[in-house]
């Protein structure tokens, strides 16, 4: 059992309902909110393992939650839609999401992915060939899991950090797609270059002295990237 505490952000009584139980039934501490506002209360109030968040809310939806969420918290976001547009899921991606499952979903497809977010929140901060990285200005510490930016605490997300960490441990070397996803995110994900796509693109906002001409993450057309050291 493992007794993290999940959040589930969901006006809908039926889908609060049905995760609920399956989450209870797998050990896990749940609790919920009705709608945007009270969601961001609840986050604060009760410091979740991981947030479930759906899109379509009366006045405050997922997006602006997932917007504001990410002003102040790293908390591991899943986001929830009926909506199934492939600009919905880069959206949700692009506002800081970890992940994001389309309604109907069946609750295995939400566990798996709840467990894979959960893993890359506590993956080990060693393992790194050094426990050090640093060029130029930035300065990644691998055994405090932070990083810097000319000497400022840039703040991650769980999967923005393993991704950042699977790319330095093997800085120099062109990595494809169908590696990083099936090392940051799982097998099932190996054909969601999309994810990729975006999280590369947060980390170069987030790292990169100029995003638009990347210094350290570098694009191999068709193939993946490259983390140069």
């Amino acid at each position: 059992m493992s007794g993290e505490r999940i959040l589930l952000i969901d006006d809908d009584p039926a889908t609060r309902k049905y995760v609920g139980a399956c989450l209870l039934h797998e050990g896990y501490e749940f609790v919920y909110a009705t709608d945007g506002e009270e969601g961001l209360a609840m986050t604060e109030r009760s410091n979740p393992a991981l947030v479930i968040l759906d899109i379509m809310m009366p006045a405050i939806d997922g997006f602006e939650v997932c917007r504001r969420l990410r002003a102040w918290t790293q908390v591991p976001i899943v986001m929830l839609s009926a909506m199934t547009g492939e600009g919905d899921k880069v959206k949700c991606l692009n506002l800081g999401a970890d992940d994001y499952l389309a309604k109907p979903f069946g609750i295995e497809e939400l566990l798996a992915r709840i467990r894979a977010v959960l893993r890359r929140a506590a993956q080990p901060t060693t393992g790194a060939a050094s426990p050090r990285f640093i060029k130029d200005e930035l300065d990644i510490d691998f055994n405090r899991r932070k990083v810097f930016v000319k000497g400022t605490e840039v703040r991650l997300t769980p999967t923005e950090y393993a991704l950042l960490h699977e790319m330095v441990t093997n800085a120099g070397k062109v990595l494809t797609h169908r590696h990083l996803l099936q090392k940051v995110w799982g097998p099932q994900y190996e054909s969601e270059r999309e994810y990729l796509h975006v999280f590369v693109g947060r980390l170069r906002t987030k790292l990169e002295p100029e995003p638009g001409n990347p210094r350290y993450f570098i694009t191999v057309p068709g193939v993946g990237y490259e983390f140069t050291a």
